[in-house]
C-alpha cells in the first residue's frame, strides 16, 4: 500500500550496491531483507555479513510485512532534521518471519497496544521510498 503524496526526505538514507535490492523491493511494494545461505539466519536491517556465522554468502528474501507490535514511543522533541514532522510514533515490530525492525507507525498513540497486529505500508518519498507500519485491521476482530 502506498500513500497519495510524495515526501521529499530531508535526510535520505544512503543507497549502496549491497542495499539496492532492499530499496528496489520497496519500489515494488515489498519489504525485503538478507538471509545467510550457510545458517539461514535472517537479519533486519539487511547486512552484508551474517552476524551468526560470519559468512558473506547471502540471499535476498521477501518478507510478508506483517507482524506484532512489540513496543512503541511517541517522539515529540525530534532532532532538528525531523522537527517539522513531530509528533510521530516509532515502533518495534516482530515480523512473522522472526526478525524485529524499527520504523514509524501510522497511528495515534491511543490506538496502539502491545501485541497488536500490524502490517507494512510503503511511504511514497524521494529519493527513495520508505516503509512504515499501520494497524492491521483485517486481524483486529480475530
Amino acid at each position: 500500500m502506498t500513500s497519495d503524496t510524495t515526501q521529499e526526505l530531508a535526510y535520505p538514507p544512503r543507497v549502496t550496491p549491497f542495499t539496492e535490492p532492499f530499496w528496489n523491493g520497496l519500489d515494488e511494494g515489498v519489504l525485503r531483507t538478507s538471509r545467510c545461505r550457510g545458517c539461514s539466519h535472517m537479519t533486519f536491517p539487511p547486512k552484508p555479513i551474517c552476524p551468526e556465522c560470519w559468512q558473506s554468502d547471502l540471499e535476498w528474501v521477501d518478507l510478508s510485512g506483517r507482524g506484532t507490535l512489540y513496543s512503541y514511543t511517541e517522539v515529540s522533541a525530534a532532532p532538528a532534521t525531523f522537527a517539522d514532522e513531530a509528533p510521530y510514533v516509532l515502533c518495534l515490530v516482530d515480523l512473522d518471519e522472526g526478525v524485529r525492525c524499527l520504523s514509524r507507525i501510522n497511528a495515534q498513540w491511543d490506538q496502539l497496544r502491545p501485541d497488536q497486529r500490524v502490517k507494512v505500508t510503503i511511504r511514497d518519498s524521494t529519493p527513495v521510498r520508505l516503509f512504515d507500519f499501520e494497524i492491521d485491521s483485517s486481524e483486529e476482530d480475530q
